[in-house]
């Protein structure tokens, strides 16, 4: 057995449906990763899918082009695969992350790549007995700010955290925290979100 195969029986209608609520995505990458994450653990291959998810989340991080393939409906599921294959060749990715992206190219699921990289990181954490906290921040923290965002989440929570940075330049200010599945909001954007729907009500 080489791939998440307990997923075979997603329902397959020829597209991607980019306007899935991100709750349905998450729920069908929470299934992906839990069965990656328990053929990794019986292969005695977790080390190797954590390093692939640390290489497909900076490609992710960096290239508009990657975005753009796993989510646009304009790519066929072939040229999908193709391009996922080349990527897992350049990258020296492991057989169970090679035919994850292949499964997912096959079933046209790529979009939910983000979600299931995340899911499946949170899942390795907590074997550790860690808590995966991802963190989004306008510019990049340095890494006296992560350390201390590491220390008082790691408080909050009562085991250690293991953060997971990126960026988000659209974010105004602050940063935006989820930590297990406890979600943090303390940016600007977010505020003035709040501020704008107690004007509505208000009108």
């Amino acid at each position: 057995m080489t791939g998440p195969q307990a997923c075979h029986g997603e329902h397959d209608n020829g597209r991607v449906d980019v306007s899935e609520p991100a709750s349905i995505s998450t729920g069908i990458a929470s299934r992906y990763a839990r069965a990656v994450f328990d053929l990794a653990r019986e292969e005695d291959m977790l080390a190797a899918v954590e390093q692939d998810l640390g290489l497909l989340e900076g490609a992710l991080a960096e290239s508009a082009d990657l975005r753009a393939l796993i989510a646009s409906p304009l790519y066929s599921r072939e040229e999908q695969g193709r391009a996922l294959d080349a990527l897992a060749d350049r990258m020296g990715l492991s057989a169970i992350m090679r035919n994850t992206l292949g499964l997912l190219a096959a079933k046209r699921r790529l979009f939910i790549l983000p979600h299931l990289l995340a899911a499946l990181r949170g899942l390795i954490a907590e074997a550790r007995g860690e808590v995966a906290a991802e963190v989004i921040s306008a510019r990049p923290l340095t890494a006296e700010q992560e350390r201390r965002l590491a220390d008082e989440l790691s408080a909050r929570a009562g085991r250690s955290v293991k953060l997971q940075t990126r960026v988000d330049g659209s974010l105004i200010g602050g940063l935006v925290v989820r930590l297990g599945s406890r979600m943090i909001d303390t940016s600007i954007r977010a505020k003035l979100g709040q501020i704008q729907n107690m004007m509505k009500e208000v009108g």
